[in-house]
């Protein structure tokens, strides 16, 4: 399954490589991401694999949050399917 995460928050130093380690410990493949300053806020977005993540998505959905609240970011996590279905025109 495919899923889009997005990270929202103040600017700061090492915000990509903090998520990115989460996915990577996770065993989650990024397959796309993309990532803008604006105004000193940083804003990502990232297309990722969930085929190897060992945990259910609920769950998966609730640690993005806990860990991000840590470093104030704010993760979301929505599968692909769904992210497709609320965009469509």
């Amino acid at each position: 399954m495919k899923a889009i995460v997005s990270v929202f928050a103040k600017d700061a130093k090492g915000i990509t490589a903090y998520v990115t380690a989460l996915l990577a410990e996770r065993e989650i493949n990024i397959l796309d991401i993309s990532q803008t300053l604006m105004q000193g806020y940083f804003a990502m977005i990232m297309l990722v694999d969930l085929a190897d993540c060992p945990i259910p998505f609920d769950q998966l959905s609730q640690q993005l949050k806990e860990k991000g609240a840590e470093r104030a970011l704010d993760i979301h996590i929505q599968r692909q399917d769904i992210f497709e279905a609320m965009h469509r025109i």
